[in-house]
């Protein structure tokens, strides 16, 4: 609950720390500090820093409930953080090791190691791996930078909940939030992955990197759904309880399951004096109270404990958003409504003296808890992708949110060991025919909570509050097209993007998302593949989307594959990395919808390129997809066809609601995916919404391969104005 910047290898450091600290002060309002070679300054607020004229300088601001005792702290080496460690009294006892907080601890356990195991100090690999063996000890969340000798190191927690940014493009830079950054003139930031250890050398300018394990989910655990069961409750218990806080606190509260799980376990720990809470629900004021509101009562009163209502109007919504939108740096009409909902319970917890919030937050991605869990092909995989990634999605924006309200955020179902544990559970454990998050629902039963809580079907927490219909109401009210549109006033995302982009529906539709959350759109990158059973890449009339890049607007990068399994990913990073120096792309767009296969590939690949992956379609309901393209305007023909029930007769022509009709009743009859996911079809758009052209296509020949098979290629097509119609 505290707040980290530094600048390397800048003439102008001093200025720079004092303003980034600026920033973040709200972060950490009980004292700031500055430490750089030689020298470290504390005092109240960062405009009262006098820091001598240097090149390199880390500075703190603090919280005392997360850092007791000042930092930056300065032993060997310089160190700051934001961190929250569970375990430090028995890490301090096993290693005797004399501490008086978590930081205290971990700064002193390193250069305890370093010590013991002769680690050259000039060795930034050695040291990286130190800190790395280090890190797995912990228990808890972090976000910290040390400094020794020449190098400074930085990290944070594997899963990602507390942020921290970082940039290289002028000497070197990190910040717990990327607006600190931002606002000191940087524009090359990235969040650092939470797998990596970054090391920045300061003499020779050279960036390191170590790369730390992540869970696995396998083997899958062979006890049965009632051990396993077992399990999770002790697991998540013991999350709860290395986390209770020595004062009172807050529970964001939506009258769900995992919220109401927390609150049952606080409850039970809560018997200790001293150890009071308090449950916040809020939602929009209006004639009938909202979903979340209404359960949230039912349940208070039922188990009895203290429910805090917050409800706002419409007015009071929109003053929020002011401050929400550019607190969480996006437009994002979801991730701004589940924002507002936290904001609203954050301001109504710190108005009654909180400092720490419990969240039930990470429950839905590892025990398989959202719709389109339903539609996965593999649970199991799905789960450890949304834990993966889970920092690109959320953390960051209940991170900042809790923190401008100077309360530190607890989320006891991202607990190292129980999403460990969780994403080796079985798939039928989490999710079958009859509901989700059935291992989690079965805790909820042993703990005695009531069937109709434990078993409620709950809505988003944007919707349960009723705070998207109030942006909606807004956004009509003032007179925006789009909800994005009315959100755009208050904050402009800048992030430059390319799309992997294959000539079909399903990119040219990621894309037209995109373009509505107003992300710049920089390029297009095509890979052409020379082998037509290319397990990654789309194949049929690839050379054509030159034109649909025309039609467009937007640049063009092509790169040529052999196609071969595996090293084809090999072309795809080269020309990734073309569109990110060519075009300073700072993300990549994916059509992908259900392919464990395509996306784990390219998130690893944009991983390593520190680029961040935007899917916009994942887990779309396929008939759904098809129905709005039509919708929207999108005309498509398919340009292969390979399953039962299709044939020659569907190639070449343009798509319509008669053929989608078809297409369900096929996939009534023999499971054909709608949206051709199984690789029924492949598809080639010739108009959509934001070509500036239309695609003629004049000539077309039809291969038929056999009853079942055909493609169509297109042999002469050119751009022609829309009005000519």
């Amino acid at each position: 609950m505290c707040g980290i910047t530094g600048f390397f290898n800048r003439e102008n450091a001093v200025e720079l720390t004092i303003r980034a600290l600026g920033i973040l002060s709200y972060r950490g309002k009980d004292g700031t500090g500055a430490a750089g070679s030689g020298w470290v300054e504390y005092t109240d607020v960062p405009e009262k820093l006098c820091l001598p004229y240097v090149n390199n300088i880390i500075g703190h601001v603090r919280h005392t409930r997360a850092s007791p005792t000042r930092q930056p702290l300065v032993y060997k080496g310089i160190f700051a953080s934001n961190c929250e460690i569970y375990n430090w009294k028995e890490l301090a006892a096993t290693y005797r090791i004399d501490a008086s907080n978590g930081p205290d601890l971990f700064v002193k356990l390193v250069e305890q190691r370093l010590h013991d195991e002769n680690t050259n100090a000039s060795d930034p690999i050695a040291i990286m791996q130190n800190i790395c063996d280090a890190l797995d000890l912990l228990q808890g969340v972090y976000a910290f930078a040390y400094w020794l000798e020449d190098v400074v190191y930085i990290a944070r927690d594997i899963i990602g909940l507390k942020s921290l940014w970082y940039s290289s493009s002028k000497g070197f830079a990190f910040a717990s939030e990327r607006k600190a950054l931002k606002s000191v003139g940087y524009t090359e930031i990235k969040e650092l992955d939470p797998r990596e250890v970054l090391a920045y050398d300061i003499r020779s300018g050279t960036v390191h990197r170590c790369t730390r394990d992540f869970f696995s989910i396998i083997p899958q655990h062979e006890d049965t759904f009632e051990q396993i069961a077992e399990q999770v409750q002790l697991l998540l218990e013991n999350a709860v309880k290395v986390r209770f806080p020595d004062e009172p606190f807050g529970i964001l509260f939506s009258g769900g399951l995992d919220s109401t799980i927390l609150v049952y376990m606080c409850k039970k720990l809560g018997k200790i004096p001293g150890k009071d809470f308090k449950c916040y629900s809020v939602g929009l004021m209006g004639m009938q109270e909202p979903p979340d509101i209404e359960y949230a009562r039912w349940v208070a009163q039922t188990l009895g404990f203290t429910l805090v209502v917050h409800q706002i109007d419409l007015e009071q919504v929109e003053k929020y958003l002011k401050t929400v939108v550019p607190l969480v740096e996006d437009t994002n009409v979801p991730k701004v409504g589940v924002a507002l909902t936290m904001y609203a319970a954050c301001k109504a917890a710190m108005e009654d003296g909180m400092r720490v919030m419990f969240s039930g937050s990470g429950a839905d991605e590892l025990f398989a808890g959202y719709d389109r869990h339903k539609r996965s092909t593999d649970i199991s995989r799905d789960s450890y992708t949304d834990i993966l990634n889970i920092y690109k999605k959320n953390t960051y924006r209940d991170d900042v949110v809790s923190m401008y309200h100077n309360i530190e955020l607890c989320v006891p179902y991202l607990d190292k060991r129980l999403v460990e544990y969780g994403l080796r559970i079985p798939p039928q454990f989490k999710i079958n025919a009859a509901g989700n998050k059935l291992i989690l629902r079965r805790v909820a039963e042993k703990l005695g909570i009531p069937a109709q809580f434990t078993w409620r079907k709950k809505q988003a927490a944007q919707y349960g509050s009723r705070f998207d219909k109030a942006i909606d109401k807004l956004t009509r009210r003032a007179g925006y097209k789009t909800k994005t549109d009315y959100l755009e006033q208050y904050y402009h995302p800048d992030l430059k993007l390319g799309v992997l982009f294959s000539s079909g529906k399903d990119c040219n539709y990621a894309i037209y998302l995109m373009q509505q959350q107003s992300y710049a759109i920089e390029c297009l990158i095509t890979i052409k593949s020379i082998n037509p059973d290319s397990y990654m890449f789309h194949t049929p009339n690839i050379d054509l989307a030159q034109l649909q890049a025309e039609a467009m607007g937007v640049p063009l990068i092509e790169q040529i594959s052999q196609g071969e399994k595996e090293t084809e990913l090999e072309d795809l990073k080269k020309a990734i990395y073309r569109a990110k120096q060519e075009f300073g792309i700072e993300g990549v767009i994916t059509g992908a919808l259900y392919s464990n296969y395509q996306r784990e590939r390219i998130e690893r690949i944009c991983d390593e390129l520190g680029l961040k992956v935007f899917s916009p379609l994942w887990h779309i309901d396929q008939e759904k997809e098809m129905r709005q393209l039509l919708a929207l305007g999108f005309r498509f023909i398919f340009s292969s066809v390979a399953a039962y029930g299709l044939s020659s007769k569907w190639v070449g022509r343009i798509i319509t609601e008669n053929d989608i009709e078809h297409l369900v009743k096929l996939n009534e009859k023999i499971g054909l995916n709608v949206a051709g996911e199984g690789g029924e079809f492949e598809s080639f758009v010739v108009d959509a919404p934001m070509y500036k052209k239309r695609i003629e296509v004049r000539e077309f020949e039809v291969i038929e391969l056999d009853e079942y098979t055909a493609k169509a290629v297109i042999t002469d097509a050119v751009l022609v104005d829309k009005a000519d119609e």
